[in-house]
């Protein structure tokens, strides 16, 4: 499935210091999602000793993240 990033969420990848690899791991095999508001939802992992979460809105072709917390 294409993983498409939102510039915001590129932005916030850098900050953070996380890679888009990363993401994608803990999309994978995240602690919990849970539904956030409208479409979105909440993926929850650990990346470098450190919990984060993704939200992200998931179709049948594609995952959009919209930002990392």
């Amino acid at each position: 499935m294409e993983i498409i990033y939102s510039e915001h969420a590129k932005k916030r990848l850098k900050q953070m210091g996380i890679t888009e690899l990363e993401v994608e791991h803990v999309l994978e095999r995240p602690i919990y999602v849970k539904r956030s508001f409208e479409e979105r939802k909440e993926a929850v992992g650990e990346i470098k000793n450190r919990t984060i979460k993704i939200i992200f809105i998931e179709t049948e072709n594609y995952i959009r993240i919209i930002t990392v917390i």
